[in-house]
């Protein structure tokens, strides 16, 4: 895993080269140990995102979150509303926003949708290494 791929307001890069499940399933672990109770899951409609959303919960269920809220396809705001309707403790949602379709990766937010950089969750990657 490269760290080129945490920028400062989400993780993102070329799929699958620098994102892919067994990365995004990492980063997902890290974010389920840090971000723990209930978290909201969506993803946009780029052609990986549905295996990289099964890796996204493949990560949040071997960190043990007790609950996941599966929002399914969404847009970005719908997603920030979905976080904060279900009082959740956090969300991640895959997507690479406006970028190209060959790329990928993850928004994080936290409680109140508030947005947590790609540098916070690198942090959290090298805090909570993921278990094999």
């Amino acid at each position: 895993m490269t760290e080129d791929i945490f920028r400062s307001y989400d993780i993102r890069g070329r799929y699958p080269e620098e994102v892919n499940e067994k990365i995004i399933e990492q980063i997902a672990y890290a974010c389920g140990k840090v971000l723990r109770g209930h978290i909201v899951i969506a993803r946009d409609i780029r052609l990986s995102s549905p295996q990289l959303l099964r890796s996204v919960v493949k990560g949040l269920k071997r960190a043990k979150v007790r609950h996941i809220t599966e929002a399914g396809v969404a847009t970005t705001p719908m997603f920030y509303f979905l976080v904060n309707r279900e009082r959740a403790s956090g969300g991640l949602m895959v997507t690479a926003s406006h970028n190209p379709k060959e790329y990928n990766g993850l928004k994080v937010v936290g409680k109140g949708a508030e947005m947590i950089g790609g540098g916070t969750v690198l942090n959290f990657v090298k805090r909570y290494p993921h278990e094999t």
